[in-house]
């Protein structure tokens, strides 16, 4: 992103942040309303921009007091919402078919990522170049409800192949020591985990991008139809603060990186911090997101997703995606939203 747009986008955030606070005036006593993330993972640095709020305070200046709860994939964070733990999950749209298929009623209402940012990773001198090649072999995952685990799905898909034809191995988050080790063949990741692990030394490897196949979001909001319905205020308001939160760090990936030193369990490393927040907010915008604002859904996009799980029999029933993705919350694109 050229500095001159991030310089506007950071000067609209701050000026929506002010005028907020402005309108609330007389008000400024009034209890927050409390809402709570479901995330796929713990605090880790690409989620920076969720977790600085007692520095930047986006959240409260929109009359919100936000708490996280860290999962271990995108079926953790659906859990959490449908047992009560909390109001809104982070997470990726193969777990959110998944549930919609089992009868969940559940609504998207912002697009996180509408890149996808998954792959597989294997060494070089395991010569796994193509998804054929997977055939027969040991593949990590971060959990079996995450996204990795979907997305290595597609890829098999595309050579013919499925679940059964390779054996699925649970490595956690950003551990590419089992691939090292020889105790995995490749492993499914994202392009922040690969970044981490090549810090970390694991070497020349070939990548084989899930994007290349299916580029579809990553990651979206989801909340259960009740709530949905009974906090609509809320959910906006809710959405305002993120897309001014996500906007910020676009527009300033350094602090964001100095930041997560603090707030991030894996920030200890202030240049990798930046590296990986460069990588999340290019994974933040699209063409779409660049005319409408972001958290917009690429609808067609989505649809060729659900019926591409419908196809790899990840899930049993058609989905109609226009009728569980809602767009009436996100924010107005104006002057002082970016």
């Amino acid at each position: 992103m050229q500095k001159p747009i991030a310089r506007r986008t950071a000067l609209l955030a701050s000026a929506a942040i002010l005028a907020l606070a402005a309108a609330r005036g007389a008000n400024a006593a009034d209890p927050l309303e409390k809402i709570t993330v479901a995330g796929w993972s713990k605090p880790i640095t690409e989620i920076t921009h969720l977790l600085v709020e007692p520095d930047k305070g986006f959240y409260k200046a929109n009359g919100i007091d936000l708490a996280y709860v860290p999962g271990a994939g995108g079926g953790d964070a659906i859990r959490n919402i449908l047992t009560g733990q909390a109001d809104v999950a982070f997470t990726d749209p193969g777990a959110f078919f998944a549930a919609l298929d089992k009868g969940e009623k559940l609504r998207a209402i912002y697009d996180i990522y509408p890149q996808n940012v998954f792959n597989v990773v294997s060494l070089k001198s395991a010569n796994i170049t193509r998804p054929a090649d997977l055939k027969g072999k040991k593949i990590g995952v971060y959990s079996l409800s995450s996204g990795t685990r979907q997305n290595l799905l597609v890829l098999l898909h595309q050579a013919g192949l499925s679940e059964s034809d390779v054996t699925i191995v649970v490595t956690g988050l950003l551990n590419f020591a089992p691939l090292l080790q020889g105790q995995v063949d490749a492993t499914a990741a994202t392009d922040t985990g690969l970044l981490v692990g090549q810090h970390k030394g694991i070497g020349d490897v070939n990548v084989m991008e899930v994007r290349n196949f299916l580029n579809v979001s990553s990651d979206l909001f989801v909340v259960r139809e009740e709530v949905y319905q009974q906090k609509k205020p809320l959910l906006k308001r809710f959405l305002k603060a993120y897309r001014e939160s996500a906007a910020w760090m676009i527009a300033n990936p350094d602090e964001a990186a100095g930041l997560a030193v603090k707030y991030a369990i894996d920030g200890t490393d202030r240049p990798t911090n930046l590296e990986v927040i460069r990588l999340r907010n290019a994974a933040t915008v699209s063409a779409i997101t660049d005319k409408n604002g972001l958290g917009t859904f690429d609808l067609e996009s989505l649809q060729r997703a659900a019926d591409a799980y419908r196809k790899l029999g990840l899930i049993e029933h058609d989905i109609r995606v226009s009728g569980v993705v809602s767009t009436e919350l996100l924010p107005s694109r104006s002057k002082s939203t970016p």
